[in-house]
């Protein structure tokens, strides 16, 4: 029989009120912020193994306590536009036209700052929702030409910067992914304008753009990771204090351990 004070059992109470027993001391997060989570660490791990599938990410999450399963990781991975790193017969193809460049960089015969600049966009978690980074950098001196922050992933921002460097100095190939934002109609106009090669990662070719690509893993193990920004003001800040770090300070292991040689 129960006691005057306590007249229903937990259990009971629960059924009464249709809450399940084990979320009684349950506070829910916000949804938003566990997928957050989730996409920051999938990233962390797949700079650090980029060579890594869905399969294999899933159980390196679930080893660290995360409930996902294959179908979540690769959905995940789809939004993120991340997959694993090795020479693939076919990707999936596009299914909107665009103009279609070959890859026309040999990176053994870059001699000279200015030969070759190689662009690209990344994310950046923040604590509500991402920040898109995109960056100009020369192949030779691994000098940061330009950057830029945006909310969006809008092209407008991309064109923007490509036209501010090319105001102060030409390069003989400009060379990117296939992205809408590189293949849009005034980013290849801006580049035949200032008559500035063309040059695009070909479908399967992991390592074409591996330049910039490993100026993403840089950044953001070096200094996003270690410190966190809590707002946009601070991140602006963090990338501009280490973009000029990268650009004067930093010792390169491509270029002997030294600084980068970029003269404007």
């Amino acid at each position: 029989m129960q006691s005057v004070d306590s007249p229903l059992s937990l259990r009971k109470k629960c059924d009464l009120a249709g809450v399940h027993r084990s979320r009684l001391y349950y506070t829910p997060r916000d949804p938003c912020s566990i997928e957050s989570d989730l996409m920051n660490r999938l990233h962390e791990l797949w700079l650090c193994y980029p060579f890594y599938g869905y399969r294999r990410l899933t159980a390196v999450l679930r080893q660290e306590g995360y409930a996902v399963n294959t179908k979540r990781v690769r959905r995940l991975m789809k939004e993120m536009n991340i997959q694993a790193l090795y020479p693939k017969p076919r990707l999936s193809v596009n299914g909107k036209q665009h103009p279609r460049y070959e890859y026309v960089v040999d990176r053994n015969a870059i001699a000279a700052p200015d030969a070759v600049w190689g662009t690209d966009i990344t994310y950046i978690k923040m604590p509500r929702g991402f920040i898109y980074l995109v960056a100009l950098i020369d192949w030779y001196s691994r000098f940061i030409v330009a950057y830029d922050l945006s909310v969006s992933l809008d092209s407008g921002f991309c064109v923007e910067l490509l036209a501010a460097a090319l105001a102060n100095t030409r390069p003989g190939i400009v060379n990117s992914d296939q992205g809408v934002q590189f293949t849009c109609g005034d980013w290849i106009n801006t580049l035949k304008n200032a008559d500035v090669t063309i040059s695009m990662n070909g479908k399967g070719r992991c390592t074409d753009n591996a330049i910039t690509e490993r100026l993403w893993r840089n950044i953001k193990q070096e200094s996003i990771y270690i410190n966190p920004p809590d707002n946009v003001t601070e991140l602006k800040k963090q990338v501009q204090e280490y973009i000029h770090y990268y650009n004067y300070d930093r010792p390169h292991q491509a270029l002997n351990s030294t600084t980068t040689d970029y003269h404007r």
